[in-house]
C-alpha cells in the first residue's frame, strides 16, 4: 500500500524497519514464513481493530440500549426472542448478537446466545452503562475529527460540564443531577484504586475538594473509620452529597474562594485534568495555603504517559478532556513541575494496576 503525503504524492516512512513494514513485498515475505507470519497477522488484525473501533463502541451502545446484557443476564436466548422482548427485526438482532459475540461480551450456544464473562463484569461496573450512552456527546463532537483537531468545532461536551468554566450559581437541577450521578458512579473504582496504592493512617482530617456527591468520602471512611472528612465543592452538588453527618460540607468555588483550614491531608480526585494550567496553578497554591507544615495533597486523576504513550489516556482521556475545552490530560512529570511551582516537596507517585482510572500522586508542605 503506497503511502501518500498531504500534497498527492507518494512517499515513504523513514527508518529502515518502517520502510520494511510498508512494503508489499515485505509484507507478502513475512506472510509466508513460520514465525514471522504470526507477527504479520496480528499486526493486520490490530490495524483492522483501529479502523472498526467506532463500530464497536456504536454496537456497544446497541447492546446497552437494547437492554440485551440485561436480558441475557436472566439466561441464554434465542435471537427471536430478544428481538420480541428489543423490538428488533430478528435479522438484525441476529446481527447484533454475533457482533457482541465477537467482542466476548456475549457467547454463542448453537442458535442461542448467554452472557459471557466480559459482559457480566461489564454489567457490574457501577456507573458503565451511564458511562456509555453519555457517549453519545462525544461522538458527535468527532462526527468531523479534522475540525475537532484543528479547533473549527464547537464541542457540545462543554456544554455538559458547566463547573469547569466556573458556574457557581444556581446551576440547572437537570444539569447537576446527570453529572453528579455519572461522577459518582465512576469515583468509587476510581477511589478503590487510589485507597489500594496510598495510606493514610497518621492522618487526622481530609478535605476532598472537588469531591461531588462524596464517592471518595464514603470509600475513605470505610478503610479509616476514625479519620475526620470535610468536603468542598459548588453549594449545589454538596446539597446532593450523600454522607454520613459527621462530615463536614462546605459551599463554594475555588475559583473564587479559599479553601477551609484545619486539615492535614487535601485530595484533588480527578479534578485537575478538568482545568488548564493557570486555573490548576492557582488551585494547588490554595492547597498549599490552607495546610499546615508537612501537610500532604493527594493528586487522584488518570494521567499521560508522557514520553512512553499511554493506550488509554493518551487516546481515551486526552481527547475528551480536549472536548471539554478547559482542562488536559498531564502526565506525572507535568504536574510534579506544577506541584513544585507552588512550593510542594516530597513528591511520590503510584503506579496503580488500571491506569485508565487513575495514578496516584502525593506531595507534602515543608514542615
Amino acid at each position: 500500500m503506497a503511502l501518500i503525503d498531504a500534497g498527492g504524492s507518494p512517499t515513504r516512512p523513514a527508518g529502515l524497519i518502517n520502510r520494511l513494514a510498508a512494503s508489499p513485498a515485505f509484507q507478502s515475505f513475512c506472510a509466508r514464513v513460520p514465525g514471522l507470519r504470526g507477527i504479520a497477522r496480528r499486526e493486520g488484525a490490530a490495524l483492522f481493530d483501529l479502523m472498526q473501533g467506532f463500530v464497536q463502541s456504536q454496537m456497544l451502545m446497541a447492546l446497552v440500549e437494547l437492554r440485551v446484557l440485561h436480558f441475557l443476564a436472566d439466561g441464554p436466548a434465542s435471537a427471536d426472542h430478544l428481538a420480541g422482548r428489543a423490538q428488533v427485526p430478528p435479522a438484525r438482532m441476529q446481527i447484533l448478537l454475533q457482533a457482541g459475540a465477537a467482542m466476548r461480551l456475549l457467547k454463542r450456544r448453537g442458535a442461542r446466545f448467554a452472557l459471557a464473562r466480559r459482559g457480566a463484569a461489564f454489567l457490574s461496573v457501577p456507573g458503565l452503562e451511564d458511562m456509555v450512552r453519555h457517549h453519545d456527546v462525544l461522538y458527535r463532537d468527532l462526527a468531523d475529527p479534522v475540525a475537532f483537531i484543528r479547533g473549527e468545532s464547537a464541542p457540545d461536551l462543554a456544554r455538559f460540564w458547566p463547573y469547569v468554566f466556573g458556574a457557581t450559581g444556581p446551576m440547572d437541577a437537570g444539569a447537576t443531577a446527570r453529572y453528579s450521578r455519572l461522577m459518582a458512579d465512576s469515583q468509587t473504582l476510581v477511589a478503590d484504586e487510589a485507597l489500594a496504592h496510598l495510606s493514610l493512617k497518621g492522618a487526622r482530617r481530609l478535605l476532598d475538594v472537588g469531591g461531588g456527591t462524596g464517592a471518595f468520602l464514603r470509600a475513605v471512611r470505610k478503610r479509616y473509620p476514625g479519620l475526620s472528612l470535610a468536603l468542598f465543592d459548588l453549594p449545589d452538588v454538596v446539597a446532593q452529597a450523600v454522607l454520613p453527618g459527621d462530615v463536614a460540607r462546605h459551599g463554594g468555588s475555588f475559583r473564587d474562594d479559599p479553601l477551609p483550614e484545619g486539615a492535614d491531608v487535601i485530595s484533588l480526585v480527578r479534578v485537575l485534568y478538568d482545568h488548564a494550567d493557570e486555573t490548576v496553578a492557582a488551585l494547588l497554591a490554595k492547597v498549599h495555603a490552607a495546610l499546615p507544615p508537612d501537610g500532604r495533597v493527594l493528586i487522584v486523576e488518570p494521567m499521560s504517559g508522557g514520553a512512553e504513550p499511554d493506550p488509554q489516556t493518551d487516546v481515551y482521556f486526552a481527547v475528551y478532556t480536549l472536548a471539554m475545552q478547559t482542562g488536559r490530560t498531564r502526565s506525572p512529570a507535568e504536574i510534579t513541575t506544577l506541584l513544585r511551582g507552588a512550593g510542594f516537596e516530597a513528591i511520590s507517585r503510584a503506579s496503580g494496576r488500571r491506569s485508565y482510572l487513575a495514578r496516584v500522586i502525593c506531595a507534602r508542605k515543608s514542615g
